[in-house]
């Protein structure tokens, strides 16, 4: 993957862990605010979440979580880049992986009482398939610019 595809998944693993910092910051009372905020918005009742410290454990490892999936999906593709068309096999994991995390999170969000998360998922993983489709690394011999 090269050329525009290459920095808009460059790009999507720096959102993703920037989410993953605010995430984390949400474990900390004095970094909790864009978190709170964000956390507000996206429950489905309308009352403020209580960030007690069971949830600040939860958040704050997503985050953790969401950082390591960044910096793993941005060496994944590293390495399938490199490999040229002999990386298609590395490609499909990487979107296997992703598919499971969406589906997962996406149900658990719902089943919870947050789908403004799976929303938000279903945003991400469109935002991660675009170049992965668009740059055509997951076709046999082919890797588009």
């Amino acid at each position: 993957m090269t050329g525009l595809w290459r920095t808009w998944l460059t790009l999507w693993c720096w959102g993703v862990g920037i989410f993953g910092l605010v995430l984390a910051g949400a474990a900390f009372p004095p970094t909790d605010d864009v978190a709170r905020i964000l956390i507000d918005q996206m429950n489905a009742t309308g009352a403020p979440v209580l960030l007690e410290a069971p949830l600040r454990f939860g958040l704050g490892l997503q985050g953790a979580l969401s950082i390591g999936l960044a910096l793993l999906v941005y060496a994944g593709a590293r390495a399938a880049t490199e490999l040229g068309p002999r990386g298609r096999p590395i490609w499909n994991l990487i979107v296997i992986a992703m598919m499971a995390w969406y589906v997962i999170d996406s149900t658990i969000s719902c089943a919870t009482g947050f789908p403004l998360n799976a929303l938000s998922n279903t945003l991400l993983i469109v935002a991660f398939l675009v170049p992965i489709i668009a740059g055509g690394v997951r076709r046999p011999g082919l890797v588009a610019a």
